[in-house]
């Protein structure tokens, strides 16, 4: 499947963030400026169109395979190209790009990261699942773990001599990890006996790498009940010696492999720790904190799935496009044939698709800089402090909306290919089944919508999404005596009245129940979703406005993005908010 990054979006989004979120007058970041970002994003394009984009439908076709006994292991084969291409991936140093430079990473900020990232999730969304793993594994380390375990495991996660898996489900603990039952018994030494069984856990086993790390979710046998009971412990696996060397192996036994409807080349696994009683594990942080250490991964991959929307979304974007220009039918009005990109339908759809997959980019992008914003300033300041909730704020949207939307994206793109779409020869059908899972996992939909109410919301009683409507408005207001963007600008300014309204009337009222908050949770979210996607383009309308370093063309184009996503996509969010209005009436009359 072929992919080309879209280089002069990302270039110019990159700037954007950085400059707006103040990186350049960071200390910490002199010399991560966006000259920087665009060399290290012109070789990671080529590394994603050459080597893993024509490996994405070879990963689809093949799958992984899985080979019981191998020593009571159990055995995963990769597609083929995956080991060579891990390899390269390795050598040229992607896996540790935003990890420290003290165990072998190239220590850059995540707004470079960021649509390096992007560019990975689309060429070959399959593949390079263990890079997130990686990343989130190795900020649980450095954020949680002893000097020890940090200095015998972070130099061989960074460098991809080893890959990491988190092992959190298991066949009665999804969403609710209060509920798992994996076992971790204190033994004399200060190390901890695993015994349990974990699923869907992503490269738990492959072929890939000598040993894998995994960061296994346990209680200990006098541990609270629930949540509160629950540590993480390190548990490779094969035995690391004290100087970083491997020793024997640690009784983790791959039983099988899921046949997913996507993500074929991805091997998600069941996994059994201790069959024969002899898996040891180290605890990382404290007793019955896990959970506090496992929030660092969940943000990350929940950032981490946002960015897989918007990758999976252009991926669409471009393969629609390109058959749009191929595929003749049909005729103009003089009687000529003519490719279907002329007809008016198909250019909704393909707008559609570049508009919000552009303005999500934007918003993945934004974030990203605002964390960077965070970790080099001053923690104790109020600019840090408002960056953080915004950050807190925008991620649970950014997670559902872009992951709901690629879903959304990639039935446009079969209708857009049309009955070629619906046959697997023309690879689309794998944008659809790849795109199905990421709405579900790192927290469902309904969970991020959860969060977002009731932690993000109602948790501050309003403070950062007040604040976060005051900037949309002032991004917005300028455009009201623009002739071509004005009835965009009023439509865009009554969400933003009909937000406040439904803040108190609704999610911020101490009447409100909570079973009727849940109901009301998604479309809320979904609302949040398009107005955010709208203040992403007027925020990039304007500054390529001040900034004028564009052509006249790509600017003309931004701005009918911003006038066609007033048009056709802000309405239903004024729909989503009337929902939230009518707060679930009918759900607790019925009985199912």
């Amino acid at each position: 499947m072929t992919y080309q990054a879209p280089y002069k979006d990302m270039q110019r989004l990159v700037a954007q963030a950085y400059h707006q979120q103040g990186l350049a007058t960071l200390e910490s970041l002199d010399g991560f400026d966006p000259e920087l970002a665009n060399a290290v994003m012109e070789e990671a394009a080529k590394f994603a169109a050459g080597v893993l984009a024509p490996l994405n439908s070879v990963g689809d076709v093949q799958g992984c395979r899985f080979q019981d006994g191998h020593g009571q292991q159990g055995k995963v084969i990769t597609p083929d190209g995956w080991q060579e291409a891990y390899q390269q991936f390795a050598a040229s140093g992607w896996i540790g790009l935003a990890l420290p430079e003290k165990f072998g990473g190239q220590g850059l900020p995540k707004y470079i990261a960021q649509p390096v990232n992007e560019m990975w999730l689309s060429a070959n969304l399959a593949f390079v699942m263990f890079q997130a793993l990686a990343q989130g594994g190795s900020e649980i380390l450095l954020n949680f773990a002893s000097d020890a375990i940090q200095n015998r495991y972070l130099p061989n996660i960074v460098s991809g001599e080893w890959t990491v898996a988190m092992a959190l489900t298991e066949p009665n603990a999804g969403s609710d990890l209060g509920a798992l039952n994996t076992k971790a018994i204190p033994q004399a030494d200060g190390t901890y006996a695993i015994k349990g069984q974990k699923i869907y856990i992503t490269y738990g086993e492959h072929d890939l790498t000598d040993n894998i790390v995994h960061l296994v979710l346990a209680r200990t046998p006098d541990a609270p009940a629930g949540s509160r009971g629950i540590s993480l412990f390190i548990v490779p696996k094969y035995r690391v010696t004290d100087n970083g060397a491997l020793g024997e192996f640690n009784d983790i036994r791959c039983t099988g492999i899921e046949h997913k409807m996507g993500l074929h080349g991805s091997p998600t696994c069941s996994i059994s720790y201790g069959d024969q009683d002899n898996c040891i594990g180290e605890l990382v942080g404290e007793l019955n904190q896990g959970l506090m250490a496992m929030f660092v991964l969940m943000n990350e991959a929940r950032l981490s799935c946002g960015l897989q929307g918007v990758a999976l979304g252009e991926l669409g974007y471009q393969r629609a496009l390109a058959y749009a220009h191929e595929r003749t039918q049909g005729t103009n009005k003089q009687g000529e044939k003519v490719a279907i990109v002329a007809h008016a339908d198909v250019k909704r759809m393909l707008l559609e698709m570049r508009s919000e997959t552009f303005a999500l980019r934007a918003l993945g992008y934004q974030i990203a800089a605002q964390i960077d914003a965070t970790e080099a300033a001053d923690h104790s300041s109020k600019n840090s402090q408002s960056k953080k909730e915004r950050v807190a704020l925008l991620t649970p949207i950014f997670k559902a909306f872009a992951t709901e939307r690629a879903n959304v994206m990639a039935g446009q793109v079969v209708q857009v290919f049309g009955g070629m779409g619906f046959v697997e020869e023309t690879g689309v059908a794998q944008i659809m089944r790849d795109a199905r899972v990421t709405t579900i996992y790192e927290g469902t939909t309904g969970i991020q919508a959860r969060d977002l109410v009731f932690r993000k919301v109602r948790g501050d009683q309003g403070k950062a999404v007040t604040e976060l409507l005051a900037e949309m408005a002032q991004y917005i207001r300028p455009f009201e005596s623009d002739v071509m963007l004005a009835p965009m600008a009023k439509e865009a300014l009554q969400v933003v009245a009909a937000v406040k309204a439904v803040l108190s009337s609704r999610l911020l009222n101490d009447d409100s129940d909570a079973e009727t908050l849940h109901a009301v949770s998604v479309p809320f979210l979904e609302a949040m979703g398009v107005l955010c996607c709208i203040w992403q383009l007027c925020n990039t309308l304007s500054y390529q406005q001040v900034e004028g370093s564009y052509d006249a063309s790509y600017e003309q184009n931004i701005k009918a993005m911003v006038a066609f996503y007033g048009a056709y996509r802000l309405p239903s969010a004024m729909a989503a908010l009337k929902v939230v209005e009518n707060a679930g009436l009918g759900l607790s009359e019925y009985e199912f």
